[in-house]
């Protein structure tokens, strides 16, 4: 499958270690997700903790294929951090959405559904139903 029509994941964490490792461990997990454009945003630009919405915005701008783009967070402020972008309206490419998800499970499953060729949409509900993934 052409990787010009999947949708691009953004990982966004107050920390590019976790981000990074998120970003491994989805594409490792997803088997065919390999070709799925993924971006880890962690952390600042001079890599403290925090969030940076010109790296958010890069990763973004790095994984779009015009098919849109999920970005996932971990942390309050990294919500905050997107949704200000969004709000801008000219920071992030077109079809850009903020996934409510669980950070790691929802990382997975946005990308095996990526991985599909899914769409936008599709691939927001199977990161919004890892909420419902359960341990016990």
């Amino acid at each position: 499958m052409s990787d010009d029509k999947l949708v691009g994941i953004v990982l966004v964490s107050h920390s590019a270690d976790v981000a990074e490792s998120v970003a491994r461990l989805a594409k490792a997990l997803s088997g065919g997700g390999a070709a799925v454009p993924v971006a880890p945003a962690g952390g600042t630009e001079g890599g403290g903790l925090g969030t940076s919405a010109e790296l958010i915005a890069a990763a973004a701008a790095s994984v779009d294929r015009g098919a849109g783009v999920a970005l996932l967070t971990d942390l309050g402020s990294a919500v905050l951090t997107v949704k200000a972008l969004l709000a801008e309206g000219d920071e992030l490419p077109d079809g850009a959405r903020l996934v409510d998800a669980p950070f790691v499970e929802g990382a997975v499953a946005a990308v095996v559904t990526a991985a599909t060729g899914a769409d936008l949409e599709a691939v927001e509900t199977a990161a919004r139903e890892a909420y419902d993934y359960r341990k016990v």
